[in-house]
């Protein structure tokens, strides 16, 4: 350990706390960390006339559409935006500023910056790295790990093998629900925890609702989420926590393993009965026998649909994750289950390169001298862009299959919506006619039905929605839904529309629902756009052809208007007709890049800088002597226990998990320090025991009291909303006490009695 130390040099002056920018930066620091665990939004009010400016101006540019072809209130091709309400004839428009875990450390770093708190110095150890932490290789590793076991998770095989999971325990609850945790602590160990909860989370959810017996599905979602953040302390690889900590105190990957894999796999095995016969005790939760629908011969023998390809489902989209739908939304959730899609060729590649990448990492990583001298993303890089590599290539393979099935469930789609729409509309109408309002109202404009949207590349006209651009003569209608009097088709920039949600409301891109009058007016006749015809009839708006072929002539020969002459095309289109061409193209490497975790890296780099700031300021040498005087009181029982309980609780406090493995990493270097410049040693069995205790902490407490105890917490309740499955922040708190309580004080105990057996009371290196 001692060519360790000396290789770490901290500043232990603890006097530059009485400083004014010190208390600055320690109050920056904590109120950083309550607005990362309580994020809120700030209403910043602008002149009405500016943000009039601010648009027009773009759309001068074509970043985005005119104004007046967009409800005046509506703002959202800005990044803040505004509340919704219609704000015309008002001088100030109130806009959210969100302040969250991105937002907040990097609005901290540069206030401290501008106040001349933190320097070069800071922001230098913050992002190129400082005390054997590297923070720009951690991100470079972890990002290009991350897509590999994303790519895997892209391919349908997690989901697929939960499938046979559930196929071989069959309907019996308890087995179930041991296969399912044995299945994700086994699959976590060594892909990490966040493809875990991005494809397990989603299953669980259509799993449960499809079980006619299971009341609520609390045991199986908090399972899964805890078995999966256990099993993500094993593998260095698996966490950026344990590419901190192990970069931190030069810990090769292979003994990092050896030390921890006893602990977490005892925690699990004496977990697995603690959540089956006393937390989730309860056979509403886990019933002895589960009864699930069953799924039908012809959807069986359907061929599985790729949920990486736009509008796959076709109708299927509008209804699925609909809990009002009733038993039609539950056979869809049931199909994506016993139906699963896999795609074998990636799956089987995927895991080749995987397993490729850990062995040699293990490799490598034993047989130098130091970790520094390699930088471990000089593997993962490389593999990652093999993998992206055999992406692009499948998919560009593939690509008249997969743009045909896009094509033809977005028409499918549109049309479901279309007819939806028209019903509600005519039932509107029938409502009005019964109350006999209708005589002594204006007419009421009704929702579009659908649009016609058209690509860069103009390989397909769909029907999206038509953007219906003839004027209305004077004095029908009133001036504020009045509409340009050339007759075009203007396409419209895409949105989640792609992924199958239903477009929001204030987005910029889509018109007014009540600005296409339907009544029965002959100052209104039926336009002919491209083959297609819209119909009015009194109580209902449909799309039919005008021709026998008009389907096929939607194709890329269409004579919708593309290219340079193709009216209100704008930046914002352009992006959103390649994105939607990358997905029918390329879905599954589409598909990984959008789900990669970008948003971890200014946040852990604008961390990494405010924890730099600390130990510049003084401030970690204070907290050292501190820790330093509890070792000393409780010797290496207390330090496994108290770092056990700062780690978990800092989790929650101090930046999420990995917020607080910079910080404690810190912490632990100072004590050495102060150590060596004393003269005097820690114990091996003293120092490792504090180490690994802090590498349980910071993982065992993503299921501790809050979501953002890491960002896995934050991806986990977001999908679970996505799939109508709200968790309280008090629930996920009071649910998850018991599990961080027995998970903890097992990963402790087995911790203390190991190092007892395997290391020193002398201080002889690792």
């Amino acid at each position: 350990m001692a060519e360790h130390l000396s290789s770490i040099r901290l500043d232990l002056d603890t006097t530059k706390i009485h400083t004014w920018r010190s208390i600055i930066t320690l109050v920056v620091f904590v109120i950083t960390n309550i607005i990362v665990l309580l994020p809120f939004h700030i209403p910043i009010y602008i002149p009405r006339l500016l943000r009039d400016a601010i648009l027009d101006a773009l759309g001068a540019l074509r970043v985005i559409g005119p104004r007046r072809n967009r409800p005046s209130h509506v703002s959202s091709s800005i990044s803040v935006y505004s509340e919704g309400q219609d704000d015309r004839g008002r001088h100030f428009v109130r806009f959210r500023f969100p302040m969250n875990f991105v937002t907040a450390p990097l609005i901290a770093d540069l206030f401290l910056l501008a106040i001349l708190a933190i320097g070069r110095e800071e922001v230098y150890g913050g992002t190129i790295g400082a005390n054997n932490i590297s923070p720009i290789d951690i991100m470079a590793f972890f990002i290009t790990l991350a897509y590999i076991a994303i790519s895997i998770d892209a391919s349908g095989l997690i989901r697929y093998l939960a499938f046979k999971v559930l196929q071989k325990a069959g309907k019996v609850g308890h087995r179930l629900f041991f296969y399912l945790y044995a299945f994700f602590f086994a699959l976590g160990i060594f892909i990490g925890n966040d493809p875990i909860i991005l494809s397990g989370t989603a299953f669980l959810a259509y799993m449960t609702r499809v079980s006619s017996n299971i009341i609520h599905p609390r045991a199986w979602i908090f399972t899964q989420f805890a078995i999966a953040n256990v099993a993500s302390a094993v593998l260095v690889s698996s966490n950026p926590t344990n590419l901190v900590l192990a970069g931190a105190f030069n810990i090769k990957f292979i003994d990092y393993t050896a030390h921890m894999i006893v602990p977490v796999v005892i925690t699990a095995i004496v977990l697995f009965p603690f959540l089956l016969y006393i937390v989730f005790a309860d056979e509403s939760l886990i019933p002895l026998c589960i009864k699930m629908h069953e799924l039908s011969e012809e959807a069986k023998a359907r061929k599985p649909v790729n949920p990486n390809i736009p509008h796959a489902r076709g109708n299927a989209e509008e209804d699925k994750d609909n809990p009002t739908n009733g038993e039609q939304e539950k056979l869809l959730s049931l199909e994506e289950i016993m139906n699963p899609f896999l795609d074998k060729g990636g799956a089987a590649f995927g895991g080749v390169i995987m397993a490729a990448t850990l062995i040699t990492l293990l490799a490598l990583n034993a047989s130098t001298p130091s970790t520094g001298e390699h930088p471990v993303f000089y593997v993962t890089l490389p593999a990652a862009f093999v993998m992206f590599c055999w992406d692009i290539g499948f998919g560009w393979h593939h690509r008249r299959e997969t743009r045909q099935i896009a094509r033809d469930g977005r028409r499918e789609f549109e049309r479901a919506r279309a007819e939806r729409l028209a019903q509600e509309e005519a039932m509107e109408r029938a409502i009005l006619n019964r109350s006999g309002e209708q005589a002594h109202i204006s007419p009421v404009p009704p929702r579009p039905t659908a649009t016609l949207e058209t690509s860069t590349h103009c390989q397909n006209a769909v029907l999206e929605g038509i953007h219906y651009t003839t004027d209305p003569p004077s004095g029908d209608i009133k001036a504020k839904n009045s509409l340009p009097t050339d007759k075009t088709v203007e396409p419209l920039p895409q949105d989640d529309r792609s992924r199958g949600a239903r477009p929001p409301a204030d987005d910029a891109a889509i018109i007014n629902e009540k600005q296409i009058p339907t009544t029965p007016n002959p100052q209104y006749p039926s336009e002919k756009l491209s083959g297609l015809t819209l119909i009015k009839n009194a109580g209902e708006t449909s799309l039919a052809s005008s021709e026998p072929e008009a389907e096929a002539k939607l194709e890329p020969s269409c004579s919708v208007a593309a290219g340079p002459e193709r009216r209100g095309t704008t930046l914002v289109s352009l992006v959103a007709d390649a994105y939607r061409w990358s997905q029918e193209t390329f879905p599954t490497a589409t598909a990984v890049l959008s789900h990669l975790p970008y948003a971890l890296v200014p946040f852990a780099f604008s961390m990494f800088i405010l924890v730099q700031a600390l130990v510049t300021k003084g401030w970690v040498p204070v907290f050292a002597y501190g820790w330093d005087h509890w070792v000393n009181k409780t010797g290496t029982v207390g330090s496994v226990g108290g770092m056990a309980f700062l780690s978990v609780i800092l989790c929650n406090f101090a930046g999420t998990n990995i917020g607080t493995t910079i910080l404690l990493s810190r912490v632990i270097q100072a004590w050495q320090q102060i150590h060596e410049e004393n003269g005097t040693r820690i114990s091996d069995r003293t120092f490792w025991a504090t180490v690994y205790s802090m590498a349980l902490g910071v993982n065992y407490g993503a299921f501790s009291t809050a979501f953002s105890a890491s960002l896995a917490g934050l991806l986990w309740r977001d999908i679970l909303a996505r799939k109508h499955i709200h968790v309280r922040g008090l629930d996920f708190a009071r649910v998850n006490l018991p599990i961080i309580t027995i998970s903890m004080v097992v990963g402790c105990a087995v911790l203390i009695g190991e190092v007892y057996i395997v290391k020193s009371d002398v201080s002889n290196g690792p």
